[in-house]
């Protein structure tokens, strides 16, 4: 009986029915976009969790149920539009979720082989609830069990559970997921979700290095710091070659630079030639690259690939995340700025993180690929024509509660922020399995 009350109750939550209640799903429930980076024991990006924070003054903002649906409704028109392939490709958006929520039907519009929903133990064991849940279960829809202390012991709640909650990679919470003894076909994965940078991974594994010593763990042991800032030859090359572009030097001595590594070369077709690009017509050269688009997008190209040549150095998911917001700055500036532009605000937004990803400080890598002032001036103070639009994409990432306020300066509507973020997010999963192979 309780199951069929629940199949009522999203049925009745379907935007078709509250359309023809007149309470189609509220996309005047204005608000933002926010993300964060969700990470496997390997330091990948397993997936993100999207999050929805109101324009409004907390007082003034519409209720939670209002805000979901907002955010599932901005997700469904730009990663999941009708008639169009999943634009994530094989990754998974995570949504928090209480007793109300699920039982939603707005939830219906998300593709439930890519979707898991963030319960807590308490709804997980609610008997009221369990219905719903083998529901949605049923559907395809997964679950990640969250600020919990242990897995359940409950066979039948275990079954629901894919995905476990270790917070800043809390070596005890890793041991708890890996180790319980479960069959093969329903493995759970312990998730990171609220990792500033690896560091914090890495602090917590030195004070209990048993835990991840053990080789069924899957995990890295703590790597050690050499305190050394040596580049990769790659990348003191891809520099080399920034540099010869910024003084407008000749193609021929361009190109035999780059023919010195020619991997580097390969990657670099590549990329070119890659969907994500799209430029209409097969690139066969550099010169032919250069002929046809000019120097601005082989110089975004190889900072590009500037981002992915310190494999050693530079976990996975720092380079999503240096790939998202130079793309994410990008698509906001050419809202505002003239045509032209959008090639430097993607280098601001990328080299914003370059110093992390190569592991030397900022201003050395400054002095070696020397950047426009307006560009310098954006990644180091946030100021200038372009630092404003990198403010508002630290703002989206961190949640910092600054989006509203930064975008209204910017003269950008929440709407024009979200489209830009999602594509942003889109556009990367073409970019880095090409680059980071």
């Amino acid at each position: 009986m309780r199951f069929d009350f629940f199949r009522r109750a999203a049925a009745e939550e379907t935007p078709a029915a509250e359309a023809a209640q007149g309470l189609a799903m509220p996309r005047n429930a204005e608000g933002f976009v926010a993300y964060t980076l969700l990470l496997d024991p390997h330091k990948r990006v397993a997936g993100y969790k999207l999050a929805w924070r109101a324009a409004a003054r907390p007082e003034e903002a519409p209720d939670a149920i209002s805000q979901f649906k907002s955010l599932v409704a901005c997700v469904t028109e730009h990663l999941n539009p009708p008639d169009t392939p999943w634009r994530l490709g094989r990754s998974e958006l995570f949504f928090d979720v209480n007793a109300e929520l699920l039982a939603l039907g707005a939830l219906q519009s998300l593709p439930p082989e890519y979707t898991v929903l963030c319960v807590e133990l308490g709804d997980l064991a609610n008997e009221e609830l369990r219905p719903i849940l083998h529901f949605l279960h049923e559907q395809g829809f997964s679950f990640m069990l969250c600020r919990a202390k242990a897995l359940p012991e409950d066979p039948e709640l275990l079954g629901l559970v894919s995905h476990f909650d270790v917070g800043a990679g809390d070596p005890l919470l890793v041991a708890a997921a890996r180790g319980k003894e479960l069959p093969d076909h329903m493995p759970i994965q312990p998730i990171a979700t609220r990792m500033a940078s690896w560091k914090d991974f890495e602090a917590c594994a030195a004070r209990r290095v048993d835990v991840f010593a053990d080789a069924s763990c899957g995990l890295p042991p703590p790597a050690a710091s050499t305190g050394s800032h040596a580049l990769q030859p790659e990348s003191v090359l891809i520099m080399r070659l920034l540099q010869m572009i910024q003084r407008n030097e000749d193609l021929r001595e361009i190109e035999a630079a780059l023919k010195r590594d020619a991997a580097l070369t390969y990657r670099l077709l590549r990329h070119m030639n890659s969907p994500a690009v799209g430029a209409g017509v097969e690139i066969h050269s550099l010169h032919h690259a250069v002929t046809m688009l000019g120097y601005s997008p082989l110089f975004r190209w190889l900072s590009l690939l500037l981002a992915t040549s310190n494999p050693m150095g530079s976990p996975p998911f720092m380079m999503k995340k240096a790939i998202m917001r130079g793309r994410f700055v990008e698509l906001m500036g050419e809202i505002m700025l003239p045509r032209g532009e959008s090639d430097n605000l993607f280098v601001v937004g990328m080299f914003s993180l370059i110093d992390q990803l190569l592991g030397i400080p900022m201003q050395e890598v400054l002095n070696k690929v020397q950047l426009s002032d307006s560009v310098q001036q954006a990644i180091l103070t946030r100021g200038g024509v372009y630092g404003p639009f990198l403010s508002l994409a630290e703002a989206c990432e961190l949640d910092t509660g600054e989006a509203a306020r930064l975008a209204e300066a910017l003269l950008l509507s929440a709407s024009q922020v979200n489209a830009a973020h999602l594509s942003a997010l889109a556009w990367s999963q073409d970019v880095i399995p090409a680059e980071a192979a």
